[in-house]
């Protein structure tokens, strides 16, 4: 079997179609969650804490030279993007538990229509 065939056969897959469609979604759901933690949740928790934006805590490791910019452990930027996971995993628990859910009614069901 050739080569173009084999990827043929496999492009029209449903699994394959599946991935591609949970791919692209995956990625967009990302930019949502990133921005309800950057546009929406960071800023009242900014507000409470004084002021702050987490996007601009850092350490500076290195100072910025004439001809080097300055090193930073950009600390603040992983507190988001933290924050960006917990949302995600949070939403991908809650689906998975709806899933499952689901899954025992139609068992269930499944079981008593065999009786």
């Amino acid at each position: 079997m050739s080569i173009m065939k084999e990827f043929k056969e496999f492009a029209v897959k449903g699994n394959a179609v599946d991935m591609a469609v949970g791919i692209i979604i995956g990625a967009s759901f990302g930019k949502i969650v990133n921005s309800i933690v950057n546009d929406v949740v960071m800023p009242p928790i900014g507000i409470l804490l004084g002021g702050v934006n987490f996007s601009d805590f850092a350490i500076v490791l290195k100072k910025a030279t004439a001809t080097e910019p300055a090193v930073l452990l950009k600390y603040g930027l992983f507190i988001n993007n933290l924050i960006d996971f917990l949302i995600v995993a949070f939403c991908v628990f809650i689906m998975v538990k709806a899933i499952n859910s689901m899954k025992r009614i139609g068992t269930v069901k499944q079981d008593k229509q065999k009786l």
